[in-house]
């Protein structure tokens, strides 16, 4: 599979699973910019080759959003855009305050809805776009000591749902990634909270961790980004509203 001359955005792609679906994408041919708020990050990304250029901003900023991706797409625009920028924030409800739930919904479905507006419109002028959302198996069921998490993610699933019957004649498809517990940045901050928290052993807080994956590891951030690729490709061009689990088989 080629993308050769499509341009992508990848929004959170300085690390983790962002930066692997920017590789991958670079690898089959686009054009990528990656957008985020850690300059050092996605200079980091553009020098290893993962991007051609990159911007700084809020995902949560609807008007910092449009001015950088109005910036990096220039007349052209963005053929996909991926929205992968996200955050958690753990523990029980009754000590999850309704400001846990806003800032867990600004960052995962703000932050999602503000690029897909911005490339939106360019996409449905040319009749083609992908927009692919990076959600969690969090998005389908329940986890207990992150329901303002997975309340987030729910909503992202239910965006994708609603966008893609609205542009299903368009040209442009809407999905979802939803990985599980992926090796990433973000989940070793969880295993060092989980362990200073409680005493237990990185491999024991790890094991703990990945006990509802039947295959009993991690997910690669790099095969996120092979589904991802999956839905960019003109194979996929059926494929809207949907949620691509990564989960080793847990559900």
């Amino acid at each position: 599979m080629t993308l050769q001359g499509q341009r992508a955005l990848v929004t959170g792609g300085g690390r983790g699973i962002g930066r692997a679906i920017a590789a991958a994408l670079t690898r089959a041919g686009a054009q990528v910019s990656v957008l985020g708020r850690d300059e050092a990050a996605l200079q980091a990304a553009v020098a290893a080759g993962a991007a051609a250029d990159f911007a700084t901003c809020d995902v949560r900023d609807e008007s910092s959003v449009s001015v950088a991706i109005g910036r990096l797409a220039g007349a052209q625009g963005f053929d996909i855009a991926v929205a992968n920028a996200g955050a958690v924030e753990t523990g029980p409800f009754m000590r999850s305050d309704a400001e846990r739930f806003r800032r867990m919904l600004e960052i995962n479905l703000i932050g999602t809805v503000n690029p897909f507006h911005a490339v939106l419109p360019g996409m449905l002028e040319r009749r083609r776009g992908r927009l692919i959302a990076i959600a969690s198996t969090a998005g389908h069921r329940g986890y207990a000591y992150v329901s303002a998490y997975a309340a987030a993610k729910h909503a992202v699933i239910g965006l994708v749902k609603s966008l893609a019957l609205e542009t299903a004649r368009s040209g442009v498809t809407v999905n979802a990634v939803c990985p599980g517990y992926a090796d990433t940045d973000m989940v070793a901050s969880g295993l060092d909270a989980i362990t200073a928290k409680t005493g237990k052993s990185r491999e024991l807080a790890l094991a703990e961790m990945v006990k509802d994956n039947p295959q009993g590891r991690l997910i690669a951030p790099e095969e996120v980004a092979a589904a991802v690729l999956y839905l960019c490709g003109p194979g996929s061009d059926a494929v809207t509203g949907q949620s691509l689990l990564i989960n080793g088989g847990e559900f």
